[in-house]
């Protein structure tokens, strides 16, 4: 999926999780048998603050901070909204298909997790969650299990894990970004 072509966000609407564990990244232990990241950072403090973190990971942004086109059915805050997140130059980037699997959208902590698709790099899932912490934080997490899934992915072994690393870093820094207007 990708090269030469675009994916078509509607066209996977039916298309099977690659993972069986969908929607564990709302378990307090994540599964084992895949690398786990779990990151988070205080990105501001107050309402303004947590309402421009929570606008901007259900508006995609972390994504979009890191460099990938977003391609989407719906909102992140709504499940079953599959997204195509492309890297690389238009038609002849690398498709990266992914479905909602839950949205918290009210409440201190609000966020979403999306799963991913045939076609993905990796088998496993993200979380991007927006929690107001009792003395006023706003904290971001990202919350991840995956494991290498495609034979190119797994070709680039180490690379692949660095990507994956600065990715997170970049999810981070746009949503502080975001958070402090």
């Amino acid at each position: 999926m990708g090269l030469l072509r675009a994916t078509s966000p509607a066209d996977l609407a039916a298309a099977p999780f690659t993972y069986p564990e969908v929607g564990a990244t709302r378990d307090a232990e994540l599964p084992a048998g895949y690398d786990h990241v779990e990151r988070s950072v205080v990105v501001g403090r107050g309402d303004e603050a947590f309402e421009r973190a929570v606008a901007a990971v259900f508006g995609w942004r972390a994504q979009r901070g890191v460099g990938l086109r977003v391609r989407a059915t719906g909102p992140a805050s709504e499940p079953g909204t599959v997204v195509v997140l492309t890297a690389g130059l238009p038609r002849f980037g690398y498709d990266i298909p992914c479905r909602v699997v839950w949205a918290q959208t009210s409440g201190d902590e609000r966020g979403f997790g999306y799963g991913t698709l045939p076609g993905h790099p990796e088998s496993g899932e993200e979380a991007f969650i927006v929690r107001r912490e009792p003395g006023g934080d706003v904290v971001f997490a990202l919350r991840v299990f995956a494991r290498l899934a495609s034979p190119l992915a797994r070709l680039g072994g180490p690379v692949s894990t660095v990507v994956q690393r600065l990715a997170t870093a970049r999810y981070l820094a746009a949503i502080r970004a975001a958070a402090r207007g």
